[in-house]
């Protein structure tokens, strides 16, 4: 099912972004330092399958769109679930009525799996975040892609019950057209982001909602953080956030799927 490591080689190109965001527990103490480059693919740019790799079941270019048209926000939370901020998090969402993608690492998913279910519950969706949010894992073979990918989605599907995974969201954005692959292979499509506002280095509550508003001409799809470490910022600028969106007309949706 894996290609030999000079086919791997072949067909690995540049389309990843090496962003700030972190893992949950260890991953905090490797995050790079200084601005998230967002290395994205060119406009325009369509995908072609390897043919050494499982066939793509969806669209495996990444998406940063909305399902809906219009003024819409697509909140995406990552790093999770975690015990003290995800189950604020759900409640700030229940409270204004908002749905939201959370994108979970496999073995948060496998320690709480109480509150995978209260994401599904809630009609939030979920996304594979891996399995030790390595952000240098574009530059690791295929097979190391691979496992992190599917041993995610193996730890969150038990945890779940098998609920639909619908996104793939490389740690750090470092996506590769094999790693895309093999998660549309799955029915996953891979999940960038529009706004990134940095939430992870706890700038301020106020410096996360200012980059934010500001970051909105760039697209719809918002990251921000409910692992990883002390999200206390990341939630106050989330219930500031959810309102405002509501007052400026914003309507919200998902990533498109």
């Amino acid at each position: 099912m894996i290609a030999s490591a000079s086919a791997i080689a072949a067909a690995l190109t540049s389309v990843v972004a090496l962003s700030v965001h972190t893992s949950a527990g260890a991953a905090e103490s490797r995050r790079p330092s200084g601005p998230a480059p967002l290395r994205t693919p060119e406009p325009g740019q369509t995908s072609t399958p390897d043919p050494s790799l499982p066939a793509p079941k969806v669209n495996m270019d990444l998406v940063r769109e909305a399902e809906d048209s219009g003024k819409v926000v697509a909140i995406t939370i990552d790093d999770g679930p975690d015990p003290r901020w995800t189950p604020k998090a759900l409640e700030l969402l229940a409270k204004y009525d908002v749905k939201a993608t959370f994108c979970v690492t496999g073995p948060n998913a496998k320690a709480h799996p109480d509150l995978i279910k209260k994401i599904v519950a809630a009609g939030h969706r979920l996304c594979d975040h891996s399995v030790s949010h390595d952000v240098g894992m574009d530059k690791k073979s295929v097979e190391y892609q691979s496992k992190e990918i599917l041993e995610a989605k193996k730890m969150i599907d038990a945890a779940s019950g098998n609920e639909k995974i619908w996104y793939y969201r490389a740690p750090g954005g470092a996506f590769t057209p094999a790693s895309r692959q093999i998660a549309a292979a799955y029915g996953m499509r891979s999940l960038g982001w529009s706004v990134d506002p940095s939430d992870y280095k706890r700038p301020g509550t106020q410096s996360i909602v200012r980059s934010v508003k500001e970051q909105l001409p760039n697209g719809p799809t918002v990251l921000l953080h409910d692992g990883g470490g002390d999200r206390s910022q990341s939630m106050e600028a989330l219930e500031q956030l959810l309102p405002w969106f509501k007052q400026e007309g914003y309507g919200f949706s998902f990533p498109k799927a």
